[in-house]
């Protein structure tokens, strides 16, 4: 076993950590037991929880980006379902950046930097989202000045807060279409008579569900 592997290894172990037990409830014991390492060789590679934590967020910023990158790839409506399957799977893989939101932001605020990064990106896409697809008439023009700027913060909220809000609900948060029909059901009261055209052929065939 290389040290690349055994880190990897300890990462790993950590994400898992992480999202079973919380940010705050997770000690290096438990992270060496469940990597099958002593104490002492984790405190080789990694010399303290946070330096442990550093690395998942430089490894799952990585990733995010990569989702981002993924903009205006499909000239239609299919461009932003392809990323909200990926995000979605960003969800499933770090339920504890979300989860542990508040004490990310009390005690980590280098993660919550990065978080912030990526928050105002993801707005930003979102918000040019409005713009491209008003501008080929499958949007309508904006009806009232601002309002999709509020929408596509509507849509980072549902997006941020999906996993929170079905814990609470006591229900799974592993249903990709039920995620995504959220999503959508933000653009849908704007779609244009083009707009409607695309929906159904491109994405409703995909959410495995009725029209909204």
């Amino acid at each position: 076993m290389n040290d690349l592997s055994t880190k990897q290894k300890i990462l790993n172990a950590s994400i898992q950590l992480f999202n079973e037990y919380g940010l705050a409830n997770v000690r290096l014991q438990q992270i060496a037991n469940e990597t099958g390492i002593s104490v002492g060789n984790l405190a080789y590679h990694y010399r303290n929880k946070e330096a442990i934590l550093a690395a998942v967020t430089k490894q799952l910023f990585s990733e995010l980006d990569n989702v981002l990158a993924n903009y205006r790839v499909f000239p239609n409506l299919l461009d932003f379902d392809n990323q909200l399957t990926q995000y979605f799977s960003f969800l499933q893989k770090y339920p504890f950046l979300f989860f542990d939101s508040i004490e990310i932001q009390r005690t980590y605020p280098l993660l919550h930097n990065d978080r912030k990064r990526c928050i105002k990106k993801i707005l930003q896409q979102i918000r040019k989202r409005f713009d491209f697809n008003a501008q080929r008439g499958i949007l309508m023009a904006e009806p009232v000045k601002g309002i999709y700027d509020r929408i596509a913060e509507s849509v980072w909220c549902a997006m941020c807060f999906w996993l929170p809000m079905r814990s609470i609900q006591e229900e799974k948060h592993d249903c990709q279409s039920r995620f995504k029909q959220l999503i959508w059901s933000q653009f849908f009261p704007y779609l244009t008579e083009e707009g409607n055209k695309e929906f159904d052929q491109l994405i409703l065939p995909m959410l495995s569900q009725h029209r909204f």
